[in-house]
């Protein structure tokens, strides 16, 4: 015999839920038990994240990770590694969550911005799937990417420095 939740109980999981996101700097928490779903997310003022539907990616078939140039950190390509300094940088866009980064709308497509572009605040400068919801994560300022410092299709941390646009 399962117990039935009260309206209550309900409302103190959230609120715990809630505590547990704040402490310990969670951007989202879901937690499933018996029939009840709850998720808990966080906006944060300082970095929009738009959530859209977009064709989700699937693993890189062979063909499409055996055609994807592969270089090596720090070359022509354009990303960089990341060094602790970066945090200070007012320039550095860093991940709003935890996912995985993708440089451009779909495999085979062009990037959306590349060592040099010039973009405005707002536009979108890269994907984070997470959670199979594919989030536009825009420019945080206008100026030019001077360094990528994630690889496409690469997993990223919550804080992880992504793009530096000066």
């Amino acid at each position: 015999m399962t117990k039935a939740s009260s309206p209550n109980t309900d409302q103190e999981l959230i609120e715990a839920i809630a505590k547990l996101l704040n402490e310990q700097n969670l951007a989202e928490i879901e937690i499933e038990r018996d029939d009840l779903r709850v998720r808990v997310t966080r906006s944060y003022a300082s970095q929009a994240v738009q959530q859209v539907a977009v064709p989700a990616y699937a693993p890189a078939p062979a063909a499409y990770a055996a055609a994807a140039p592969t270089a090596p950190a720090g070359s022509a390509a354009g990303i960089a590694p990341a060094s602790d300094d970066l945090s200070s940088n007012p320039g550095t866009l860093t991940s709003p969550m935890v996912g995985t980064a993708y440089l451009s709308p779909e495999p085979g497509k062009p990037a959306f911005a590349s060592m040099g572009t010039k973009v405005s605040e707002g536009q979108t400068v890269l994907i984070i799937e997470a959670m199979k919801t594919m989030n536009q994560i825009p420019a945080h300022r206008s100026g030019t990417v001077t360094r990528i410092l994630v690889e496409d299709a690469s997993p990223v941390e919550y804080g992880q420095p992504l793009v530096v646009i000066e």
